[in-house]
């Protein structure tokens, strides 16, 4: 029972015990942010560098100038003549189709088209060769029979008049010049008007469309031999020898890689901070440490929606000698609207805006003192000072324990 009154006895001390001790902690706490020496703040001192005001996005690399072929038509691959990786000159064969098919349809095409410019030109002639010629005789002897029968009538009329023909043989006269007349007339007809106008416009029609036929035909058969028009890598080629590709289906891709461009998007209120020209830095997850330097070459003309974003495209040119940036590849672009060198820059931190005016806390003798400024360029994590500051001054960036800084408040610096 003894040993029972001596424990009971205890806890209350106990208690008592860890409650001072939390007591002088707390106590020790407030005494180091508020006792001697002030608020606790964070400092630094305005320094002299380069600073450039940045914006940030990611894009992807293209080719500037870029070969790219499909297959015309369903076929196999007949021959495949490079690597991906080989360096090619412009005009090279690449790739070889397998022109069974395409010569079979171009020269189907080419007998309709010489069907149509023969049946052309029977219509703008009059007709064929064999029957132009016939209706070339008989009108000949037509017009012989008409100054014929002209001769006799004229003669009948004549005699007509002095007693020796009579009006019925000049009728009979009259009606053999009027026939002969009429034959002259039908046979040159013939000649230049035998075909209506429906006629001949439809086979005008008939002759273009044999001869687009053919010329797709011709282009159909041309395209199964893979030409690059341009020199460069050999970057993509998806195709084997004796696999079989559909109509449209990639074979080869081919562009100079010493030159490459970014395709990417800024979000709309940074345009109006965009011109063409300015500098461009690019890094690839894959170099660690590695930085394209290039400018900018289109700016925005148009914002469009991009998910939830308003944003506008730009495109940058980059130089890549040694061809490490890679087609499709994707990659931070950092797009730099301005850059000033050897000028006074505090942190963005230390900065505060009060109305249309910016301040920042200077350190003199252990007291905040606010003092205004005038800010140029912004960087990430810096701001230039153009007026207010002299190299070297103490400003305070923020207190320990985040309490809001005011002029004359007293401070110890802590951290640098």
């Amino acid at each position: 029972m003894a040993k029972t009154n001596n424990n009971s006895e205890r806890k209350p001390l106990l208690g008592v015990i860890a409650a001072v001790i939390a007591a002088v902690v707390v106590f020790s706490g407030w005494m180091k942010l508020h006792g001697s020496g002030g608020v606790a703040v964070r400092a630094e001192s305005v320094v002299r560098q380069d600073i450039a005001s940045v914006i940030s996005t990611n894009g992807k690399i293209e080719p500037v100038h870029n070969f790219e072929a499909h297959a015309p038509a369903p076929a196999t691959v007949k021959r495949v003549l490079v690597n991906e990786g080989d360096q090619v000159k412009a005009g090279q064969l690449l790739v070889e189709l397998d022109d069974a098919d395409a010569r079979a349809q171009a020269a189907r095409a080419l007998a309709l088209l010489r069907a149509a410019e023969a049946d052309l030109q029977a219509v703008q002639s009059g007709g064929t060769h064999e029957e132009v010629l016939t209706i070339h005789a008989e009108l000949a002897k037509a017009q012989a029979e008409r100054v014929e029968a002209r001769r006799n009538l004229e003669a009948l009329q004549r005699l007509q008049q002095s007693g020796g023909a009579s009006p019925a043989e000049v009728q009979t006269a009259q009606q053999r010049l009027t026939k002969a007349e009429a034959d002259v007339q039908l046979l040159e007809s013939k000649l230049n008007g035998r075909f209506s106008t429906p006629e001949v416009t439809k086979v005008q029609a008939s002759a273009e469309q044999a001869r687009a036929a053919y010329t797709a035909a011709q282009d159909l058969l041309k395209n199964t031999n893979v030409r690059t028009d341009v020199a460069g890598t050999v970057y993509q080629l998806p195709v084997k020898s004796g696999a079989y590709v559909n109509s449209g289906q990639l074979l080869v891709q081919v562009a100079d890689l010493e030159k490459v461009q970014v395709r990417t998007f800024v979000d709309e209120p940074e345009i109006g901070r965009l011109a063409k020209g300015q500098k461009v830095e690019v890094k690839w997850d894959a170099i660690p440490g590695r930085t394209w330097e290039g400018t900018v070459s289109r700016v925005p003309t148009v914002v469009t929606m991009a998910g939830t974003r308003t944003v506008g495209e730009i495109t940058c040119q980059v130089p890549n000698t040694d061809r490490k940036l890679l087609p499709n590849v994707n990659v931070n672009v950092n797009i730099i609207t301005a850059r000033n060198n050897n000028t006074l820059t505090v942190a963005r931190e230390s900065v505060h805006n009060i109305g249309r005016k910016r301040y920042v806390y200077r350190i003199v003798d252990d007291k905040l003192q606010s003092q205004e400024v005038q800010t140029g360029i912004t960087s990430l994590t810096r701001v230039e000072v153009v007026q207010g500051l002299d190299q070297g001054a103490r400003i305070a960036l923020g207190a320990v324990n985040a309490q809001p800084l005011a002029n004359g408040m007293e401070v110890k610096v802590v951290e640098r």
